[in-house]
């Protein structure tokens, strides 16, 4: 079976789970060749013990219409975890956790997967973005930043901290460097 790489983005109330809530996450699952086959997304209700960081919540105020769209529609962290474990497995390939930073947002998913869900379906690791930019540029880690990779890996889409926009841009920029790096055409998203 092939892989699926399951682009995900979050948005948070802090740094770390626990103390600190997720308050959204987005998902888009792309095959090898750049098909974005499926989406799920979920705001979430805040754990009753946790509380923002204040850094993290003055960032906040300065993006009203994200926070506000994180703070609609919310569901219950367990409810919403079961249902997106249920999601990825329903999903035709072996599912590979792809994310910008991986060690910020798999370390909020992780946390809340193995709390509500009880399992995670990408066993305990995840594809960063960055890293593999490194790998594909042969450059140093702290010079694989988006503004020293070539314009080409851009799709012409949204970086809004809405969690699902950001993980469909993220994922598409992923399947185009996997792309170039393996000399495989995709289709654009934009």
């Amino acid at each position: 079976m092939p892989e699926i790489y399951i682009s995900t983005d979050i948005e948070t109330d802090g740094p770390i789970p626990g103390p600190n809530s997720m308050l959204s996450f987005g998902a888009a699952a792309f095959t090898p060749d750049k098909q974005m086959v499926a989406t799920f997304e979920a705001n979430l209700h805040t754990l009753p013990d946790a509380q923002g960081h204040p850094e993290t919540m003055e960032w906040w105020k300065t993006q009203p219409e994200a926070w506000a769209a994180h703070r609609s529609d919310l569901r219950e962290p367990a409810e919403a975890m079961r249902a997106f474990v249920s999601w990825v497995k329903g999903l035709q390939g072996r599912p590979v956790f792809v994310a910008y930073p991986a060690g910020f947002d798999f370390l909020f998913m992780y946390w809340y997967m193995i709390r509500f869900a009880g399992e995670s379906p990408f066993s305990f690791s995840a594809l960063d973005v960055k890293s593999y930019a490194m790998a594909v540029l042969k450059t140093e880690y702290r010079n694989a930043t988006k503004r020293n990779m070539p314009k080409r890996w851009f799709d012409n889409l949204p970086h809004t901290h809405k969690a699902l926009d950001d993980a469909i841009g993220q994922g598409a920029l992923f399947c185009n460097m996997l792309a170039e790096h393996v000399g495989r055409s995709t289709k654009s998203t934009s």
